[in-house]
């Protein structure tokens, strides 16, 4: 929704909006003339209304409940309301678009794709759900023709994005709250691919190959009948060294500062959408090294007491085994692209939504599992009600249950998470959080906790 506001606010458009979260950047926001309410009550539709000739439209997300107050003063007053999706679908229309889907690596993917366009001379539009650092921002109103959009499968919308390349990354069960098995999420992904004129796909993910018609396939584990390839040389905590292949010849080498086989192939993903774009290889090689990964893709946020603390977004199980993969590699190899090297690996993880908890415990369990220890934060909700018997206990009993030896914390209230993380963390310690709710400010919640008067209270209750 913000990188929506930035781009129409950007094309000359009068915008305002609302978000109860205090996760939003604000600020860059501001700064393009947005007016923003940080509650979403009734009044704020009067207020946008007041003295204006021209009815605004009123652009909702999946998120935003029919009892919302906003929501319902917007239908009393006869406004126009549209999902964000079909904001999303013109501005696709409007573009030589570049659309990238999947269950698990969209972000970064798009992220990477994005970068690349801009450090080749071929500034595109982007509109993407996390912050891209070429740009210090996830929406961007760019020079050239040419658009790169992340398609989220959550509520089924990304049917309506007629793109001139389709980009899928993956495709495994999630988002439970909305379809009821994997097939029912297929045929979703199968119409999006309908209405690509070109689909770049994941040879490597055996439902993409059984399900959907792709006019071109990458790999990171085989040359053979694929049209682009990343082959791993070396993997370790500091960069991911690999040959490249399109069509099953070696073209060269790269050098990524993105550690994790998964980053490689969103790579290769992102390599493979740019040379189908008609950028010459070696051009891209060349800006491969400067690559970042977005916000919150295993993001170091510092050292608090000798204790480095790393955050990511991983949310479902898949995600989650990939990122403490990626950590224990730091910590076996001792390669680290961390200032210090760390001796073990805690991890906090905070549940997101109950369904997606309920239907994967067992799995997350198995993927948890992974850590040297383990911080159970309560679930985060994002706004679903609560499942009876569904909980970071239940999560923490099946943990216990696969590995009777794991050390598991569990955490009653979310402001309990720093008195634990303190009380129980070792210095040398690698610190990962995880998940797609507010665990993301724990970072900040540390380093000023002698200033929090909740901290003293707590520790002194």
């Amino acid at each position: 929704m913000s990188a929506l506001a930035l781009i129409l606010a950007k094309q000359g458009l009068s915008v305002s909006g609302s978000d109860q979260s205090t996760k939003i950047n604000y600020q860059d926001l501001s700064n393009q003339g947005i007016l923003i309410f940080k509650q979403q009550i009734a009044e704020n539709i009067n207020t946008i209304c007041q003295g204006k000739n021209i009815k605004p439209i009123i652009i909702r997300s999946t998120a935003i409940p029919n009892n919302n107050p906003e929501l319902k003063a917007a239908k009393k007053a006869n406004l126009r309301i549209l999902h964000r999706s079909d904001i999303l679908a013109d501005l696709i229309k409007q573009h030589k678009s570049i659309v990238v889907a999947g269950s698990h690596g969209k972000t970064t993917t798009s992220t990477i794709i994005s970068t690349l366009l801009a450090l080749t001379n071929n500034d595109p539009t982007i509109v993407i759900g996390g912050i891209v650092p070429h740009y210090g921002c996830n929406g961007h109103k760019g020079k050239s023709d040419l658009l790169v959009a992340e398609a989220d499968e959550s509520d089924g919308t990304l049917i309506k994005f007629k793109s001139d390349l389709g980009v899928i990354t993956n495709l495994e069960l999630d988002h439970t709250d909305h379809y009821k098995d994997l097939n029912d999420l297929i045929k979703t992904m199968q119409a999006f691919q309908t209405g690509c004129k070109r689909v770049l796909a994941n040879y490597d993910c055996k439902n993409l190959r059984e399900h959907i018609e792709a006019t071109a396939w990458w790999s990171v584990k085989t040359s053979k009948g694929v049209d682009f390839a990343a082959l791993p040389i070396e993997l370790n905590g500091h960069h991911s060294i690999a040959n490249i292949y399109e069509n099953e010849k070696i073209i060269g080498q790269i050098n990524l500062p993105i550690t994790g086989l998964h980053n490689l192939s969103n790579t290769v993903a992102a390599i493979g959408a740019c040379r189908m774009q008609g950028i010459v290889f070696e051009e891209l090689q060349s800006y491969i090294p400067s690559l970042k990964a977005p916000k919150r893709r295993f993001d170091f946020r510092g050292i608090w007491q000798g204790r480095q603390i790393v955050d990511d977004y991983a949310h479902h199980p898949s995600e989650v085994l990939a990122t403490i993969s990626m950590a224990k590699n730091i910590i076996k190899t001792g390669i680290s692209p961390f200032p210090k090297e760390p001796k073990r690996l805690f991890v906090v993880f905070q549940p997101h939504r109950y369904s997606r908890t309920k239907t994967f415990l067992q799995d997350f369990a198995l993927s948890l599992g992974e850590a040297d220890l383990i911080l159970l934060a309560p679930i985060y909700s994002a706004g679903e009600k609560m499942i009876p018997q569904i909980n970071n206990h239940a999560l923490a009993n099946e943990i216990k249950r696969l590995f009777p030896k794991m050390k598991i914390i569990i955490a009653k209230e979310r402001k309990e998470l720093t008195y634990l993380v303190k009380k129980h963390s070792l210095e040398n310690d690698l610190i990962l959080t995880m998940g797609a709710g507010d665990i993301n400010n724990l970072w900040e919640q540390l380093i000023t906790q002698r200033k929090h008067k909740q901290w003293t209270t707590y520790l002194a209750a």
